[in-house]
């Protein structure tokens, strides 16, 4: 099967040096990554237009990010992208752990029925950039991609920003009234904003290897500690699309970049891996683990998301997922303040509650390079031990740590989350995801909860529909339609089963499919108060 093929995206002279009138836009993203361009389009799709500047004109060379998650496939479910990318990436849910030539034990990420995403995909990261920009282009009086645009400066205005551009057709100056930077773990907007990065260098390396062979091998992940072909080592792999393999090998601290990462280096140990069946190599590198932050993500008018707000290591697979979430948290917040339907005071809990999703992410990718690494006879001593009782015991499974993979946090105790209802019961506490479910429409057509929820707020109740305001959107979980509401049938009983769903309950459910408060016994009032309190107008 034929590789990916890199084509160059247009380059077009942007108005503000072809002779049309510049204008101020409503928010500038800097960075065409995955980040960037989700952004776009759920500003977008909030009725916000953008305009999104980077350097480059083609989507990022190599496979880089390739684990999503079944959270973040929820959201780009929302965004339009979802479908298409679960039908092209390489589903799984199973993970095998190995010490030495032993399999220790495996594990099932979703071993329940009942969800339209799967655990996780592998789909390589130009393939994602690839379906967002088209996405994009769906967008043409909302979203203005261009290519080959480099942000060489930006200052903040009283109002908003204003930055400097560099094409091939010269300079131009941009203004907007919010900026998003999506620019990488090298940000550029954070240095010339003088925003400090705060993070913690692991001496440990890994040569990170993408080959394209034919294999038997099932779609799961596979992690040796101390594998023979490896010896001293870890070692990791994942399918991929296309017949690509990616598999990480821990080099010692001391390893040389370019000496390791030369063919007549790669090729041994990559057969090693593998055995003797034919490959051939489509991207290599070298890294090191790096986990940190910025201090905060909103600096006046400019707004950090992705890993140029934060970065981790990539095993666990909480980069990409992380940046997404970002994103997910941010741009309702963002486009409701736009609109003046919300205060600015809105921003900040977008501050508060992805900074402490990046600490739990940093937290859990810390301590997955521990594991993975020890430093000293004593931590090899106590690493062995646990993997020797994990494969008897399974309360020592949990002492494992290979990457701990990547899962939404709960925003339970922050602002915009009302105190919880102490008559209802089950997992859907305010602050928590919501789970998804199958459902039926009106007419009978079958469908997914997570379909009818997000964009908006929406309160969400089973049977007697709550009293709430008319401009407060409403689904009833009923056996029948609702004249004037829309009201799904909850068919399989799994949306009463994971939402402790009772007559007259209701929940206040978040533009970004979180819970934000619920009520077993609403009342107008009571649903009044939590919406205000999740637009940040009432404490």
């Amino acid at each position: 099967m034929a590789r990916y093929e890199y084509k160059p995206f247009p380059y077009r002279t942007p108005a503000e040096l072809s002779g049309g009138a510049g204008w101020r836009w409503p928010v500038v993203i800097v960075g065409a990554g995955p980040i960037g361009l989700a952004a776009a389009i759920d500003l977008a799709l909030h009725g916000v237009a953008c305009v999104v500047l980077d350097d480059n004109n083609v989507v990022s060379r190599g496979s880089r990010a390739i684990c999503w998650s079944k959270r973040t496939l929820e959201i780009f479910d929302r965004l339009g992208v979802g479908e298409r990318m679960v039908k092209k990436g390489v589903t799984w849910k199973v993970g095998r752990l190995y010490h030495r030539d032993r399999e220790v034990y495996s594990f099932d990420l979703l071993p329940e029925a009942g969800h339209k995403n799967p655990a996780f995909i592998n789909l390589q990261q130009y393939y994602v950039e690839q379906f967002l920009v088209e996405r994009c282009l769906q967008f043409p009086g909302l979203i203005d991609l261009r290519f080959k645009n480099k942000v060489t400066g930006v200052k903040q205005l009283a109002d908003g920003i204003a930055a400097e551009v560099e094409t091939p057709d010269g300079r131009y100056g941009i203004q907007g009234e919010y900026l998003i930077a999506c620019d990488g773990a090298k940000s550029s907007i954070r240095a010339m904003l003088g925003v400090e990065f705060k993070s913690h260098i692991f001496p440990e390396q890994f040569l990170i290897t993408d080959v394209e062979m034919k294999a038997d091998f099932p779609s799961e992940r596979w992690f040796w500690f101390e594998p023979k072909f490896h010896n001293g080592q870890s070692a990791l792999l994942h399918k991929q699309p296309d017949d690509i393999y990616r598999i990480d090998l821990q080099l010692p601290p001391d390893a040389d970049a370019k000496e390791e990462t030369k063919p007549e280096n790669v090729i041994p140990r990559i057969k090693a891996a593998v055995g003797e069946r034919p490959f051939e190599i489509d991207w290599v590198s070298l890294y090191t683990f790096q986990c940190g932050r910025i201090d905060r993500f909103v600096h006046g008018r400019v707004i950090f998301a992705g890993d140029s707000a934060h970065v981790v290591s990539p095993f666990g697979a909480r980069g990409g997922n992380g940046g997404i979430q970002d994103v997910d948290n941010l741009v309702w917040k963002l486009a409701a303040v736009m609109k003046a339907k919300a205060s600015p005071a809105l921003l900040e809990s977008y501050n508060a509650e992805r900074v402490h999703g990046a600490d739990e992410n940093i937290h859990n990718s810390s301590r997955s390079t521990n594991f993975m690494t020890p430093k000293n006879a004593f931590e090899y001593l106590l690493r062995d031990e646990v993997l020797s009782l994990a494969e008897s015991y399974p309360f020592a499974r949990r002492l494992v740590n290979s990457g701990r993979l990547s899962i939404p946090c709960s925003l339970a105790g922050f602002a915009l989350q009302s105190r919880d209802d102490p008559e209802m019961a089950g997992a859907m506490a305010p602050g928590v995801a919501c789970s998804d479910a199958p459902v039926r429409d009106a007419s009978g057509r079958p469908g997914w909860l997570l379909d009818h929820l997000g964009g908006d707020f929406v309160v969400m109740s089973f049977g007697t529909p709550p009293p709430v305001r008319q401009d407060v959107r409403r689904l009833v979980i009923a056996s029948e339609p609702i004249a004037g509401i829309e009201t799904v049938c909850d068919a399989s009983g799994l949306v009463a089963e994971r939402y402790g769903g009772r007559d007259g309950a209701a929940y206040v459910i978040r533009p970004d499919q979180h819970v934000a408060a619920r009520f077993a016994e609403p009342t107008a009032e009571k649903v009044a108060t939590a919406l205000a309190r999740a637009k940040a107008e009432a404490a």
